[in-house]
């Protein structure tokens, strides 16, 4: 397993990041995979946009997106985070910023593992287990 984070033009470093990496591989190891690659990138809210336009047709800005590059034997990917959504995000939800980080690259990694949220139910049930494994992820810091 290789997990990297890497940093496009934005003034912003992670903070813990060997404990993230060593829970975002529970993570995929809890669903039942294995881990491969991953390579978060920390971008701007232009960048995700253009990504999110170029390669899934949307036209807002979002705060994670996915690439999945998995096969049969592993999970592998690109997610891109934006910065400044996620920054606004944990503004807007009274939360801080580590927390809120954690919060995406869960949701990211949980994107890999095969879980949508397309659909209403499907949005639900991601929901809930990013918030579950958001608050493992806290008491672990306690």
């Amino acid at each position: 397993m290789n997990i990297r984070f890497f940093y496009d033009g934005i003034n912003f470093r992670i903070n813990r990041s060997g404990g993230k990496k060593i829970f975002l591989e529970k993570v995929i190891t809890d669903e039942k995979k294995n881990p491969g690659d991953l390579v978060f990138v920390f971008t701007n809210d232009e960048n995700i946009l253009e990504m999110n336009k170029k390669f899934l047709g949307h036209d807002y800005y979002t705060d994670v997106i996915s690439f999945d590059y998995s096969d049969e034997s592993k999970v592998n990917g690109e997610i891109y985070v934006s910065i400044e959504t996620v920054r606004r995000n944990a503004i807007e939800y009274k939360v801080n910023i580590d927390e809120e980080i954690m919060r995406v690259l869960i949701h990211g990694v949980l994107h890999l593992c095969g879980y949508r949220d397309t659909e209403i139910d499907e949005k639900k049930n991601m929901f809930l287990k990013q918030e579950r494994l958001l608050q493992e992820y806290k008491k672990l810091l306690e």
